[in-house]
């Protein structure tokens, strides 16, 4: 089974959050993960937030966008995803930068893990026979 991961499941596999443990159950799922590269930069976004707030160092920052590099992801170029990207967030009014997670999965015929509940329930708004991909939370994959 192929899964598209974002960031909000992606950073809870080194980051304590609520759900981590249904995060890791994901990545415990399959060897077949994929991720656009616009993970990595929102990865970091969260994860200069998390030093905003306090709850990690700098180099505790560091340390996990390292971790994600060296997970089993299989990163593809957001580029060519942004198209269909523009057309899916015009569909479903929401922003392109999510929608890019969703042309990933269109294009890979794979599911998309996502742990974003506005943009979880605004796409299973839509009937299936619109053609989206499935779209489910890390809580789907909960042992």
């Amino acid at each position: 089974m192929t899964l598209v991961v974002d960031a909000s499941v992606a950073i809870k596999w080194f980051v304590p959050e609520p759900r981590s443990d249904a995060a890791e159950d994901v990545l415990a799922a399959t060897d077949d993960l994929l991720a656009p590269d616009l993970l990595l930069v929102e990865a970091a976004n969260a994860l200069w937030k998390k030093v905003r707030r306090h709850e990690l160092t700098i180099a505790e920052a560091s340390e996990v966008l390292d971790a994600l590099h060296m997970t089993r992801l299989e990163m593809r170029p957001t580029g060519p995803l942004l198209d269909r990207a523009l057309q899916l967030a015009a569909a479903l009014d929401h922003p392109v930068y999510d929608c890019v997670y969703l042309a990933l999965a269109d294009a890979s015929r794979a599911r998309l893990v996502t742990d974003d509940g506005s943009f979880t329930r605004r796409v299973r708004r839509v009937p299936r026979r619109r053609g989206l991909p499935q779209i489910v939370t890390s809580s789907d994959f909960t042992r």
